[in-house]
């Protein structure tokens, strides 16, 4: 079995995330039929939420970890299906998704996000994002011994008139980098989101491989964040270390950012160019 391309390829220029239910009525043993039978193209990347795994037990998949912490919620909201179709421009993403959705009848879309790069894969507080994405370990981090895969994703909705009234230092020190040389700081205090997330500084280490995309439309801007990993478990406990639940000290990000979505979906792997369902049988 093969894991589904786009999980390991890089960010792409432009992509929709594209948020899906089943149709009132509609059995999901019809949906999980079409999804089976559909051509999976290497722009695409299909999510299966917790609804459509039914009893299955699928070693490293859970929920989107409903924490809180003083003004801070993290919210869980969970879809049936997730697609996140990828292109070089707007209109070759359109024709993709076009073709995906009319192989999926059973599905209604329930929400859509058009994410794009921005400058050099910059989030839109103008710092790098995904700077400590272990690359070379990619495979290793993103998929389990089947190919597939498990991805949290949530949409960040960024204050950016508030982030870019505060102090320049301020600004540096809520990522803990240079914005003009994406160089850690040395003085970063730490509430800073480099010492919040260190990959490396869990036990276990916490390692994922981010794929995640500015975007914006009428309801605001900020960051559609995607973390694949083999398991849940490295991004839930960075999420209880961003919150403030190991010791305390909430991530400054929440100074300027917060998720108003959160999901979780089994990324099935892929046999014969065709996502492979097996492990849901029986």
């Amino acid at each position: 079995m093969a894991h589904q391309p786009g999980i390991l390829a890089g960010v792409p220029p432009h992509a929709a995330f594209v948020f899906l239910d089943l149709r009132h009525g509609v059995a999901p043993g019809t949906g999980l039929a079409e999804l089976a039978a559909a051509e999976h193209p290497d722009a695409l990347v299909v999510g299966l939420g917790p609804s459509l795994l039914g009893a299955a037990s699928i070693a490293g998949m859970g929920p989107m970890p409903a924490l809180t912490a003083p003004g801070v919620a993290i919210p869980s909201t969970p879809t049936d299906l997730f697609l996140r179709i990828a292109g070089a421009d707007p209109g070759e993403v359109l024709h993709c998704e076009r073709a995906v959705l009319a192989s999926l009848p059973s599905f209604e879309v329930v929400d859509r996000v058009d994410g794009f790069m921005y400058a050099d894969s910059r989030d839109l507080s103008g710092y790098v994002d995904g700077t400590e994405n272990p690359e070379d370990r990619a495979a290793e981090v993103a998929l389990a011994p089947d190919g597939s895969s498990v991805l949290a994703i949530q949409r960040w909705v960024h204050d950016l008139d508030a982030f870019y009234a505060m102090p320049r230092v301020r600004q540096d020190h809520t990522f803990g980098r240079d914005r003009d040389t994406n160089e850690e700081l040395d003085d970063a205090p730490a509430t800073a989101h480099v010492k919040r997330t260190a990959q490396e500084g869990f036990a276990p280490e916490a390692f994922v491989i981010r794929r995640s995309m500015p975007w914006r439309d009428a309801r605001g801007a900020g960051l559609v964040f995607l973390a694949f990993g083999a398991t849940l478990a490295p991004f839930e406990a960075q999420l209880r270390r961003m919150t403030g639940h190991d010791d305390g000290q909430v991530d400054a990000l929440f100074g300027f950012t917060r998720p108003v979505t959160g999901a979780t979906y089994w990324c099935p792997p892929l046999a014969g160019g065709r996502l492979d369902l097996r492990a849901l049988e029986g």
